[in-house]
């Protein structure tokens, strides 16, 4: 039985503003990424990236062309239905780390689970066990005050992951962070991509960065000007 891939654009574009206003954020794009895939995703400002992340991630709809996930059209979704496809098929992880301030780790990682309705009993012990899996056992109960931007940015991908995503969207997941932080940050996004088969989508800027990518997607103006496998390891290993 052949499944269809995870992420399909059939010829998505994007316009905003109209007549000689208009811009063409994507023109035409044809794109398939599989389940499983680390896919890195890079270009200069303006260059469409961003527009392409909003659509994967439900939170942008195409002008034109269709997108589908998991072999299903997303222009049949009305608004809830794409609120349910981010809920829960989709986890982000952003560069501002976007925590409630004065609030516990584990209280931000349940926050997905409270819109899922799960009891507060079920939902604690899912929070903690994600925050074992980023390395933060015994870091649970401290504010976003008492943490450094690396343990910010692990407890945002433990939030990620709570609800076991098909797809993690991370969008310039090392861009506030240091040298060595953004290092375990990239090793902890691949090992979950490894070990629990969480497909990566990931927009950055740095190539060292996009090098943990094993498919490199870059856009140029709208259009998607190369998309090439990656073979080579990052050049900083820990």
């Amino acid at each position: 039985m052949t499944f269809p891939p995870l992420i399909t654009f059939k010829q998505v574009s994007k316009f905003y503003g109209r007549g000689e206003a208009t811009i063409r954020a994507l023109d035409r794009i044809d794109l398939s990424i599989s389940s499983g895939e680390f896919v890195a995703i890079m270009g200069p400002s303006g260059s469409g990236k961003s527009t392409a992340m909003n659509i994967i991630g439900g939170l942008d709809v195409p002008s034109s062309g269709e997108y589908l996930f998991q072999g299903i059209p997303t222009s049949r979704f009305d608004r809830s239905q794409l609120t349910l496809l981010r809920r829960h098929m989709l986890g982000f992880v952003f560069q501002g780390f976007n925590l409630l301030a004065r609030t516990s780790a584990v209280e931000n990682v349940e926050l997905p689970l409270v819109y899922r309705g799960m009891d507060h009993k079920e939902r604690r012990q899912r929070a903690l066990a994600a925050l074992e899996q980023v390395g933060l056992k015994g870091r649970e109960g401290h504010t976003t005050q008492e943490l450094s931007g690396g343990q910010q940015q692990r407890v945002a991908i433990a939030r990620a992951i709570v609800t076991d995503p098909a797809v993690l969207l991370a969008d310039e997941p090392t861009g506030n962070l240091d040298t060595r932080t953004s290092i375990e940050i990239m090793e902890l996004i691949t090992r979950l991509n490894r070990d629990n088969g969480i497909t990566v989508i990931m927009v950055t800027h740095e190539e060292d960065i996009a090098a943990y990518g094993k498919r490199l997607l870059r856009f140029v103006d709208g259009h998607l000007a190369s998309d090439q496998s990656q073979v080579r390891e990052p050049d900083h290993v820990l």
